[in-house]
């Protein structure tokens, strides 16, 4: 063969996103190929910053809460249980039982909801719709509950430091008449919203259990999605602990680690459940873990409701601290009482002043463990506030997951990292 018909081979580099449906809109990737083999892959990141650490040294603590929710703004109510955690530490505050138990299944309800959104987007982007719209079908009454109690269907912004801000509403709210729906389709809409935001939860989670056996047969033996995930993003246990893996990244590689139980905070002490774990470290060992996390947040959340009901048969108690330097009066007695005025308008205008210190609070974040590190100089605001995405340290495991693999195989690697910006880029 002469030099001039032998083809010159060499190495090429594309870009996969940030317009790839399969980048989630802001992750630049530089891949280097040979052929349609990674050789190297460098996650350029940054498309989403903010600024929220830096913008939380002007706010008042009470005012960055809202914030957190726009960190991993799949994981809402979880993010904002850490960063309530950090500075109910530095204050030596306790937290009313009640709240414990509306946190927990909040956390657990964020849980699956987060889960949902994976599975569906992970499904879609390598090639199984239906599983998408069922995992919506589900997020939609997890969405309601969400609105029902926080009057938003995603940034919530319900946790505060010392509680929650409200008590759960005794009526869960109903589907409306409209042109669209006839009497009948009502009925069947509303059959289960005729009791309280309780007993609609309790109603979801009973039925939760076949929806999920419902993915796993679309799924689980489904030959294609073996092909595609089976044997792909491979991670050993020791490579997953020294690249800072947490969560069910961590536990897909077969470590037993989970704050809830390792580390407990709120009331998971209390609560009966389960760790998953993988045995090979790739992606369909992912897969299985989060499907089973799914199962293990349902237990809990049918634990919590079960608690909170028997709680209110007995009156229930509060849901936010008794503390007016931390939080809030009620609505009567600021307007009854000179005192609690001014209590009201001195949290709201100058905030309240946390204790000079340092310290780190962490939580089992859907995506594995999110913290907050928070130094306070004794003024109403932050000092410095740093915080540590789960998603950061699993994308820098990219590279490494996916040399070897094909242009292909990248989509199915994003996909099981289960990675979302808003906390990456901060």
């Amino acid at each position: 063969m002469t030099a001039s018909a032998s083809a010159e081979i060499r190495n090429y580099t594309i870009n996969f996103g940030p317009q790839h449906p399969a980048a989630h809109g802001v992750l630049r990737l530089v891949l280097e190929l040979d052929g349609e083999v990674i050789e190297r892959a460098d996650p350029h990141i940054g498309l989403l910053h903010r600024g929220t650490e830096k913008l939380a040294e002007t706010r008042t603590f009470l005012q960055s809460v809202p914030y957190m929710d726009r960190l991993d703004y799949m994981s809402m109510m979880q993010n904002e249980h850490a960063y309530c955690m950090a500075i109910e530490r530095l204050l030596g505050l306790s937290v009313p039982e009640r709240a414990q138990y509306i946190r927990v299944m909040f956390d657990e309800i964020t849980r699956i909801l987060n889960h949902l959104l994976w599975l569906g987007t992970h499904a879609l982007d390598i090639g199984a719709m239906t599983v998408f719209l069922y995992a919506f079908r589900e997020r939609e009454d997890l969405m309601d509950v969400y609105e029902a109690v926080t009057g938003a269907r995603m940034h919530a912004a319900y946790y505060r430091p010392g509680g929650v801000y409200r008590d759960l509403p005794d009526a869960m709210p109903q589907y409306q008449a409209s042109k669209k729906k006839n009497e009948s389709d009502l009925r069947r809409l509303n059959e289960n919203r005729q009791g309280s935001v309780l007993d609609f939860i309790e109603d979801f989670s009973k039925r939760f259990f076949g929806y999920v056996d419902e993915y796993e047969t679309l799924l689980t033996d489904n030959r294609i999605w073996k092909q595609r995930t089976v044997g792909i993003g491979v991670v050993e246990a020791d490579r997953a602990k020294a690249l800072g893996f947490t969560g069910p990244m961590l536990r897909g590689s077969g470590i037993v680690w989970d704050l809830r139980k390792m580390q407990p905070y709120a009331v998971y002490d209390k609560l009966d459940f389960e760790i998953p774990i993988g045995r090979t470290g790739d992606s369909y060992d992912r897969y299985l873990v989060r499907m089973e996390e799914m199962r293990q947040s349902n237990r809990l959340i049918q634990q919590c409701v079960a608690w909170l009901k028997a709680d209110s048969a007995k009156g229930a108690g509060p849901v936010i601290s008794e503390n007016h330097k931390v939080a809030p009066p009620s609505r009567e007695a600021m307007k009854s009482n000179m005192e609690e005025l001014i209590h009201h308008f001195k949290l709201f205008t100058e905030g309240m002043h946390v204790p000079e210190g340092e310290v780190y609070a962490a939580v089992e974040h859907s995506k594995g463990e999110f913290g907050v590190y928070l130094i306070s100089d004794g003024a109403n605001k932050p000092y410095r506030l740093k915080l540590r995405a789960p998603g950061f340290s699993h994308l820098a495991g990219l590279d490494e997951m996916s040399r070897g693999h094909m242009i292909a195989d990248v989509v199915a690697i994003i996909g099981t990292l289960d990675i979302v910006f808003g906390d990456i880029d901060r």
